[in-house]
């Protein structure tokens, strides 16, 4: 068992140590928080030990393993290159890293110091995704692809009654793009791989974040419109259109929850297969798997690589900057 502690006490993180627990590949060893509190809050229910308070103490202990990070985005690359150095496997949520120069020095740092750095992006590790992708052929030539991903933020109302919510906050690298528009633009590029060309438009709120936006990849034979929203919401399909017939993906793409297949004489297939209740599951086991392996899967490796690259070129094109940029 693989002795995995957490950081950050919010609900994808309690999401991602129930997977843990389930899977049965961890043991949750170890909650930080800088507030001690607040993690032996968290930990409530969890068969957790320890507690910590202080990042290196983290990354000494001996009954740590793997960490998985869930804190800002703005805090996803001190952390997990402190904790990579140190020697321990790092699991961190998207985006991996505020910009692409700071993932290749995460991925260089996880190299050398032969450890695995996993990005949780769970969508590709869903059974249905491998559906997805296996019954493109059967629409082949592929021609247009809408991936959708608009969903109105809880956190919105207090933005615009004046308050500064992580969410709409360029100080902890946040803002539409980077957050929901991030399963959109991965999605995209663990099926067709890097695109030709990125074109981008935005709206963008007075904070300096984007609140929803446009992307258009270009590839060689199609494109692939990306719509991102945390300012208004929708339950549109994602849908990949081909010669051949269509692929349907219900909202939200991250989920994968169905996917249908119409040919072209508008006969529906329902394709989907059955699949773990917490989403988190399958990366989890994933990310162990890796850690017993002794390696990084190299597809996964330039995947994040060419998210980061596209997620830089659209906060380029629209405006968007974080402090982290800057040098």
């Amino acid at each position: 068992m693989i002795k995995l502690a957490i950081i950050g006490t919010n609900w994808i993180s309690r999401q991602f140590a129930e997977a843990a627990l389930q899977s049965q590949q961890f043991v949750i060893a170890a909650v930080y928080s800088r507030d001690i509190t607040r993690a032996q809050d968290f930990a409530q229910g969890l068969p957790c030990a320890h507690y910590f308070d202080d990042l290196n103490d983290l990354g000494s202990s001996d009954e740590v393993e793997a960490v998985y990070i869930a804190s800002p985005n703005s805090l996803h690359y001190e952390q997990a290159l402190q904790l990579l150095k140190q020697g321990k496997h790092v699991i961190c949520e998207k985006p991996l890293a505020a910009n692409p120069m700071q993932v290749a020095t995460l991925l260089a740092a996880a190299k050398e110091h032969n450890v695995v750095l996993f990005e949780a992006f769970m969508t590709q590790h869903r059974p249905n995704f491998f559906q997805l992708k296996q019954h493109i052929e059967k629409i082949a030539p592929l021609r247009q692809v809408l991936l959708s991903y608009c969903q109105f933020s809880s956190r919105y109302p207090a933005y615009l009654a004046g308050d500064n919510p992580n969410t709409f906050n360029p100080n902890f690298a946040n803002g539409s793009i980077v957050d929901i528009g991030y399963y959109c633009v991965a999605t995209a590029v663990a099926l067709f791989g890097a695109p030709r060309q990125v074109l981008a438009s935005a709206y963008l709120l007075p904070s300096g974040v984007d609140g929803q936006g446009c992307v258009i990849l270009q590839y060689p034979e199609f494109e692939v419109i990306l719509r991102h929203s945390k300012i208004s919401d929708s339950k549109l399909e994602s849908e990949l259109q081909g010669e051949g017939g269509r692929l349907l993906v219900s909202h939200p793409v991250s989920l994968c929850q169905q996917v249908q297949w119409i040919d072209q004489g508008g006969v529906v297939t329902d394709i989907s297969l059955a699949q773990a209740d917490n989403p988190m599951l399958e990366e989890a086991f994933a990310f162990a798997k890796q850690i017993h392996s002794g390696a990084m899967d190299a597809d996964m490796c330039e995947r994040s690589q060419q998210v980061a690259d596209i997620l830089y070129q659209v906060r380029r094109q629209t405006g968007v900057v974080f402090p982290t940029d800057e040098g």
